[in-house]
């Protein structure tokens, strides 16, 4: 199986090929490092045309053949060029091409360091990728070991979609450990005036009691078909989604895992409200999946 990486000839980034080395140690997958060239559509029969084109594509092809060779070697890692309308539809041809299970991509320039952000491409990307789309942090560095724990965001519109039977087969065919998070914004004020402390600690309880409920009813439904590992429930409480993300633990060998929304078209990623406001403030890599489809 393989792993698309998308590579940038102009900004020439490298996090999308080191994340995706990453998840390669932790699948055994093949990763092959692309490049998109866009064309324009309807091809013009015009010799400068045609010639700008061959240019453009030969770059391409150097830079990405020098920042490929220039990651760590336990990974054989090819090449490929590939022209297309789009860069989004470059890639999603590209999956399709090479039958992969997976494409990684890196956070627009404009993102903050170390965070997730999404460009025009990304965004598109998100909304329209058949199989999982995962995202490096910009400026994600080289690190030689796996990913190593697996956390699902569980809440809102993803969880109709198999958040959880998806992430539980993921962590039962590799050596990752896995945790399931849920998010909550603790309301600050209502009508004007703030809520007692009392009642805003009664609500988030019954909201905890509620999600820890629902959550071991899926992973008991899962475990009825696969076996599921050892998982640790956690939630994260803030007054914004900022101090929600922050409120639990991450590690540097960690990947954040979101569900696709309700929404969303079936089989395909669609990156609903709340996976988008947790997507800004994770610390670490995430992977959006689609709308979950049992393991046979």
């Amino acid at each position: 199986m393989t792993i698309i990486a998308g590579f940038s000839s102009s900004r020439q980034g490298t996090a999308p090929l080191h994340l995706a080395a990453r998840i390669a140690r932790w699948t055994g997958e093949t990763v092959v490092a692309a490049a998109v060239v866009e064309q324009p559509w309807p091809a013009k029969d015009d010799p400068i045309d045609r010639e700008y084109l061959r240019y453009v594509t030969a770059e391409a092809s150097r830079a990405l053949d020098g920042v490929v060779a220039g990651l760590p070697g336990d990974l054989d890692i090819p090449t490929v060029v590939h022209r297309s309308t789009s860069i989004p539809t470059g890639l999603i041809e590209l999956v399709a091409a090479h039958d992969a299970t997976l494409v990684v991509v890196g956070s627009s320039s404009s993102g903050l360091l170390g965070r997730v952000a999404l460009g025009s491409v990304t965004e598109r990307l998100v909304h329209t990728a058949a199989v999982p789309v995962a995202i490096a942090p910009r400026g994600y560095p080289p690190v030689p070991g796996p990913i190593r724990r697996l956390t699902a965001a569980y809440g809102g519109e993803a969880d109709v979609n198999g958040l959880i039977a998806a992430t539980a087969e993921m962590a039962a065919r590799w050596p990752v450990t896995w945790r399931i998070v849920s998010f909550t914004v603790r309301p600050v004020s209502r009508f004007g005036g703030a809520i007692e402390q009392s009642t805003e600690d009664l609500v988030v309880r019954q909201w905890t009691r509620r999600t820890t409920d629902d959550i071991a009813r899926q992973l008991d439904a899962v475990r009825a078909r696969i076996p599921v590992p050892d998982v640790d429930v956690e939630i994260g409480s803030g007054t914004d989604w900022r101090a929600a993300v922050e409120a639990v633990s991450w590690e540097p060998d960690d990947m954040l895992v979101l569900g696709s929304g309700a929404a969303g078209p079936a089989a395909h990623v669609f990156l609903g409200s709340a996976a988008s406001k947790i997507l800004r403030h994770a610390p670490v890599p995430v992977m959006i999946v689609p709308r979950h489809t049992p393991a046979t």
